[in-house]
């Protein structure tokens, strides 16, 4: 078993337990980091956030190595997350690794005989059953917390574009779901439409009801395409800023000010970064 650093590479100096006394130093209240120690549960989640999309940036980027670093930062998260429920006697990093394993054993009978680590489970489930397994257990696990609700543990916080997603695919399972792509592209049609005669109106209410309805439904049509809707409009966001980039460059090498250029001139450095660009990609 390795460490994933390959191999020739150095042991590691430092184990979860070492993580778990720093972050114990950094709050300790006469000799701990002043920053540290006035952090508590929420003013640490825009912190949270950010780390977890760095780490979604690098693996889309391919770059491992930051991979391995945003993973430390997020496991930082947790570890602060874990040493404040400590302070306030409501949970440890001990209990919350207790009740994470609990929770994978309960909810892979399929892989765990009898909820052992060790136990084998020689007929093999598939797929289907597998997934059905799964809600049943989560279904029963919101019971026991008062969560009759199908949508009932769609967390709040989540991201706009991937609670919609959540929402949808939660409503799916119990069959209410457009019955395929063209259902859906109609759905497309027809807000649209509503969103234009809001326009019309110049009702702010009415045009962001509209609009709202018109993304939720784009949201529809990623999951129907099997797409992750929060990952495709990061790959636009991306592909916009390259192009604009290219524009920038293009503008520069002219001796050029950017912000000095009319629409139409604007318009056509964006259709060369776009040539440029698939003239890169043959």
């Amino acid at each position: 078993m390795t460490d994933g650093r390959g191999e020739g590479a150095a042991a590691p100096r430092y184990r979860i337990e070492d993580l778990l006394r720093i972050m114990e130093r950094l709050r300790d209240p006469e000799h701990g980091c002043p920053w540290d120690l006035k952090q508590d549960f929420a003013s640490i989640v825009p912190s949270t956030l950010e780390e977890c999309y760095e780490l979604a940036a690098a693996i889309e980027a391919g770059d491992f190595g930051h991979v391995e670093d945003e993973l430390g930062d997020v496991l930082f998260q947790v570890i602060f997350y874990a040493r404040l429920g400590e302070e306030r006697n409501l949970f440890s990093f001990a209990s919350v690794v207790d009740g994470l394993a609990g929770k994978l054993l309960r909810r892979h009978p399929h892989v765990f005989r009898d909820g052992n680590i060790e136990g084998i489970v020689d007929d093999r489930s598939d797929a289907a059953s597998v997934g059905q397994r799964w809600e049943a257990i989560k279904a029963a696990e919101r019971a026991g917390r008062a969560q009759h609700g199908v949508l009932d543990d769609v967390p709040v916080c989540l991201p706009a574009l991937p609670r919609a997603q959540k929402l949808q695919k939660r409503a799916a399972r119990i069959g209410f779901d457009w019955a395929d792509r063209e259902a859906v592209l109609r759905k497309f049609d027809e807000e649209y439409d509503e969103l234009r005669e809001a326009l019309a109106t110049g009702d702010a209410d009415a045009i962001e009801d509209e609009l709202g309805d018109l993304l939720f439904t784009v949201v529809n049509l990623a999951r129907h395409e099997k797409l992750d809707a929060e990952a495709a409009l990061r790959r636009a966001s991306v592909k916009f800023e390259r192009r604009f980039h290219a524009m920038e460059r293009f503008a520069a090498d002219a001796g050029d000010d950017l912000g000095a250029k009319g629409a139409a001139a604007l318009d056509e450095l964006w259709e060369r970064a776009k040539t440029d660009e698939r003239g890169e990609a043959d």
